[in-house]
């Protein structure tokens, strides 16, 4: 099963990278995230029944990985002259203003995670029910509604556009 799970990840190292970016979106977090699901994965490969399920399976510790990562993020305290400040994350990042990528953030991310997989890791539904251990009906809901957020906001920016 290890040669399997090795197998694998070498195959679709780019697409787990993308997951993980998707999520942390920095390239240093998104290979610590990597490095930290291959561990996670290759400590527990032995537990899986189903080597069919092996991809969804890798897939679901990167996301998770990198949510624990996020949620880490979250707690960070900074300490500076002697005062506390908490720090959201991502806060010092910076990226083209490019109309999807802002949309795609502005999402909340239980509808976000479902279009990055769909659309950008080209899984199925069903693929994306198992690594976010959810029904395919709740998937394809958030898809949909998420595709309906963005058409929604982008409609309202390109008409605050036209007005100027």
């Amino acid at each position: 099963m290890e040669k399997l799970l090795t197998d694998l990840i070498l195959e679709n190292k780019e697409k787990s990278y993308r997951l993980a970016f998707s999520y942390v979106r920095n390239e240093e977090d998104a290979l610590d995230v990597i490095q930290e699901s291959i561990y996670k994965a290759l400590k527990k490969v032995h537990t899986l029944d189903n080597p069919q399920a092996l991809k969804s399976w890798f897939l679901r510790i990167v996301v998770n990985t990198s949510l624990d990562l996020l949620r880490k993020r979250k707690k960070e305290v900074i300490v500076d002259d002697d005062t506390l400040e908490f720090v959201s994350p991502n806060s010092n990042d910076t990226y083209e203003d490019v109309d999807l990528k802002k949309q795609l953030n502005e999402l909340p991310l239980k509808y976000r995670t479902v279009i990055i997989l769909k659309f950008f890791e080209d899984l199925k539904l069903r693929e994306i029910a198992e690594i976010l251990q959810e029904s395919e009906s709740t998937i394809k809901s958030r898809l949909y509604r998420g595709l309906k957020m963005m058409q929604v906001q982008m409609s309202h920016d390109f008409i605050e556009e036209e007005v100027k």
